[in-house]
């Protein structure tokens, strides 16, 4: 018999086993460090025979957030790779575009770091985001040095005119996307700053690539152009005319 009343007394169970709950709040510190911290601590603790940890609430529900959206990204870099494939014909170009995906992952880290917030949902989500909004500016790049190598210019020639003519375009999207996003990073309204790390990680993001993909885009796509173009040698072995490769991959 148990006392009424006693709340010592009271047998709690989950999943059919016995269990005993531990409630703690956050304060002054990252759900995400105190979760990290909690889960050192359970591996430095020792059970004895049939006993186990279960971590839950926020730090769970976190944990499951986190690995939805990474799902979300990778899926997002496959159907992007699937895309660009089919409308430039071509299975290499798409590389050098996806090159500034990575790139966006330095300026997101950088302003984070700057506005010293943390990598949570939020942050995350705007990574998701970046995925699509940096590839437009390597985009445009590879358009225009493909329409301009089909007008018979050379690579390099084709890379200087695309960096030349498509720089406004992609200065004045970039700077657009900029100040529609320093509303959200600044949080300039009540209960803003729960949001505020998804324009921050945009804005951080954009920056770094917009910079460094008039750099490495460029680079890359010349590279790659080289190992997509036929072989003289290949073309004469057959004795007669050789098909025409993709227009994407021809110089």
């Amino acid at each position: 018999m148990l006392p009424a009343g006693d709340p010592h007394g009271v047998i709690r169970r989950q999943n059919l086993q016995r269990r005993e709950a531990i409630f703690a709040g956050v304060k002054d510190r990252p759900a995400g460090d105190v979760g990290a911290d909690v889960q050192k601590l359970i591996k430095a603790t020792t059970l004895p025979p049939g006993f186990s940890f279960d971590v839950g609430g926020q730090t769970q529900m976190q944990a499951e957030a986190f690995n939805g959206l990474l799902a979300a990204m990778a899926l997002a870099v496959i159907f992007i790779y699937i895309v660009l494939a089919s409308q430039f014909g071509s299975f290499l170009q798409p590389i050098a575009i996806m090159a500034s995906l990575p790139l966006a992952l330095v300026g997101v880290m950088l302003a984070l770091l700057l506005w010293r917030s943390t990598l949570n949902v939020f942050s995350m989500i705007g990574l998701v985001m970046l995925m699509g909004l940096v590839t437009k500016n390597a985009i445009l790049l590879v358009d225009f040095a493909n329409q301009a190598r089909k007008a018979g210019a050379s690579v390099p020639d084709a890379l200087l005119q695309a960096g030349l003519i498509r720089m406004r375009p992609i200065v004045m999207t970039t700077m657009a996307m900029v100040f529609g996003m320093l509303p959200l990073a600044l949080a300039l309204n009540d209960g803003g700053e729960i949001q505020a790390p998804m324009g921050r990680a945009i804005i951080g993001g954009v920056i770094t690539s917009t910079i460094l993909t008039l750099v490495v885009v460029p680079v890359l796509y010349s590279y790659l152009v080289r190992v997509g173009k036929p072989k003289p040698a290949a073309q004469a072995a057959g004795g007669g005319a050789m098909p025409a490769s993709m227009p994407a991959d021809r110089d």
